[in-house]
């Protein structure tokens, strides 16, 4: 099936590519934030068990885990606000207009002798010239399958630097997805710098922009233009599980 757009391009919905990462109740699945790994265990109750291989009637289990931490997550400016805004809502149309580009991170020498690996204007400006979307997928060099069951902690991931906040605007970015656990350094204090600034917190709040963590986008997935699926599951809170598709641009009959 087509769906055309108002250019004249057009995506196939059969198409779309999954950047999302699954959530399992193991020691394997991705965390970050120093957290334990995800629990799936059946409900127990008065004798009764939820789980059909001890006996139950059906397989029925409880999930304990943290969107920060355990996969791919939408965020709101709900995440660093006193009252805790909820991102249920804040996507409110079925495709963006986006932009994947892959980045190779600045090397940054620190007075310790610890290196950061920073995404900067200076990194970030030609890649993104020219264009006008309404979300951008930053995929970091290197981009290993090994980062699908990584424990983040304390690894200090790659982050953005605030420079990179005017490209976004002029760009016209309502929705940042990248694949590390945090746009902002992992020891910062509490900062927060980058996220504060996206989000225009405390002075001029932009309660319709997102920020999603966590993505992988596979090696085979070119850089360049996409419609954006951004599916987010429905919960009250400042972050949820989301599911990001990518759906590539046709533009005549023959792409």
């Amino acid at each position: 099936m087509q769906l055309f757009l108002g250019d004249g391009s057009y995506i196939l919905v059969n198409e779309g590519i999954d950047c999302s990462l699954p959530l399992e109740g193991s020691e394997d699945n991705v965390r970050a934030w120093y957290v334990s790994a995800p629990v799936i265990e059946p409900v127990r109750e008065n004798g009764w068990v939820g789980a059909v291989a001890e006996g139950g009637s059906v397989n029925f289990r409880s999930i304990q885990f943290n969107p920060h931490s355990h996969g791919t997550h939408t965020e709101c400016l709900g995440h660093i606000t006193p009252d805790v805004h909820s991102v249920n809502g804040v996507i409110d149309k079925l495709l963006y207009r986006s932009l994947l580009v892959t980045v190779s991170p600045e090397i940054r020498m620190n007075e310790d002798g610890s290196i950061d690996r920073v995404i900067t204007a200076k990194v970030l400006s030609e890649l993104v010239s020219g264009f006008q979307v309404e979300a951008l997928i930053i995929r970091t060099l290197p981009n290993d399958l090994g980062k699908m069951n990584l424990n983040y902690s304390d690894t200090n991931p790659a982050y953005c630097d605030v420079d990179i906040l005017p490209l976004l605007d002029e760009l016209g970015v309502l929705h940042l997805l990248i694949d590390t656990p945090s746009v902002d350094r992992e020891k910062d204090g509490g900062i927060l710098g980058f996220h504060h600034g996206f989000w225009g917190v405390p002075n001029q709040e932009r309660f319709d922009r997102t920020i999603t963590e966590l993505v992988f986008v596979a090696d085979e997935v070119m850089d360049g233009e996409y419609m954006l699926n951004l599916q987010t599951a429905p919960f009250v809170n400042d972050a949820t599980p989301s599911r990001p598709l990518l759906f590539p641009l046709h533009r005549n009959a023959e792409d």
